[in-house]
């Protein structure tokens, strides 16, 4: 299979608005280190994967020698300890292999090492977190159930003191990484009414991760069914600093955040193939590129990523300085994916019949992006996050 349609034009190319004098030494070498990563290991091999429904686990020891799991969790437990606009970069680069790709990495930083490092305690930080960081153990993040994906407070799992332990009974569905994974982060309702948040080990009795199979998107990410019938637990395994559903909605607020920045790395991939491909396809005996229909479909394009990369660098300024609210996140989210999502469609219609192959890559991300504009919030649920925010008004369940 060819894949010379993967590589991508140089920096100046790709940075219309000159975002790369924004940023500080430290970030451009993370920037640039990832992407020569996920060009010499992860775009090579991920049209098979994504082709035969597989993760390329054999990566993962890599990430985590780059420092990819968790780049944001402090040094003292085996992180990076990297800021939030380095973080962000990491995740555009790793979506520009691939969406399923980088909801690996998210999963395992912003939902699984996030949580520990925020609510665990200190033992179960300095048990999990260098194992998560190296890639010795996978994480998962089991929130959203059957019938409750955009309203989490639905919430059905349930877990019950006895003793000294906890016993979890419920279903958790749509769980990034579940079957692969060594420990799950899993949200139920106490005997209270509290959500509480608990570390179980995926070969506890009673628990089981089913694998969702028969996907057209996300094809090299696992997918799974959490399943927790009566599952034991010691108290030892609560996350002790939880405090109800909104530590929960705050590892969203940390994934979503990445997301935003991962699909501008989609757009951007999709668009530097298409920029290549108009330059070369012959139509007519002249360049595809140099008709005025493809050349305003390329500045559309190009405006929209240029608007995405300047918010979300933005947003990992303000996410620095503690000024950056899940609203803002919201904004970010809602409008990086759907233009990545419009962005990966018009280079596949410019791409023609190519475009359905995997030897080109707009097809493929935009069957993922399909995906990305439903989890972490769905399209609707953060339009309904900044109508609030505009008008005061809770539009929920209206």
């Amino acid at each position: 299979m060819a894949t010379a349609s993967a590589s991508v034009l140089p920096l100046k190319e790709l940075d219309f608005y000159q975002v790369d004098d924004l940023l500080d030494p430290e970030e451009r070498m993370v920037r640039d280190s990832v992407r020569s990563f996920i060009e010499e290991r992860v775009m090579p091999v991920v049209p098979h994967h994504w082709e035969a429904g597989t993760f390329p686990s054999e990566l993962i020891p890599e990430f985590g020698e780059l420092g990819l799991l968790g780049p944001a969790v402090s040094e003292e437990y085996g992180g990076s300890g990297l800021n939030s606009v380095a973080y962000g970069l990491i995740c555009q680069e790793i979506e520009r292999a691939d969406s399923g790709v980088r909801s690996f990495a998210s999963v395992q930083g912003s939902l699984v090492m996030y949580p520990i490092e925020a609510f665990g305690s200190e033992e179960q930080k300095r048990y999990w977190l260098p194992k998560l960081a190296t890639g010795e153990a996978v994480g998962c993040f089991g929130l959203t159930e059957p019938d409750f994906g955009s309203n989490p407070g639905g919430m059905r799992t349930r877990a019950r003191r006895d003793g000294d332990d906890w016993i979890l009974h419920g279903q958790k569905m749509w769980i990034t990484n579940g079957t692969v994974a060594d420990v799950s982060i899993v949200w139920a309702r106490d005997e209270n009414g509290k959500i509480q948040g608990f570390l179980v080990e995926n070969d506890r009795e009673g628990f089981s991760a089913p694998e969702q199979k028969h996907k057209w998107s996300l094809r090299c990410s696992v997918t799974s069914e959490l399943v927790m019938d009566e599952v034991r637990v010691p108290e030892s395994n609560r996350l002790p600093k939880v405090q109800g559903l909104k530590s929960a909605l705050s590892c969203l607020t940390s994934a979503r955040y990445g997301i935003a920045w991962g699909a501008v790395g989609a757009a951007q991939a999709c668009f530097d193939e298409v920029i290549r491909y108009c330059s070369d396809r012959q139509i007519y005996d002249k360049p595809l590129g140099s008709f005025q229909i493809t050349q305003t479909k390329l500045a559309n394009m190009g405006t929209e990523i240029t608007k995405g990369q300047l918010l979300v660098w933005r947003l990992g300024r303000m996410k620095d300085q503690g000024i950056m609210r899940p609203q803002h996140v919201s904004m970010a989210k809602r409008n990086n994916v759907r233009m990545a999502l419009d962005v990966a469609r018009e280079c596949r219609t410019l791409l023609g019949a190519n475009g359905i192959t995997l030897e080109y890559q707009a097809g493929r991300h935009a069957c993922n992006l399909e995906t990305v504009l439903t989890y972490e919030g769905t399209e609707e649920i953060h339009g309904l996050i900044l109508g609030h925010e505009f008008t005061g008004y809770a539009a929920y369940g209206a």
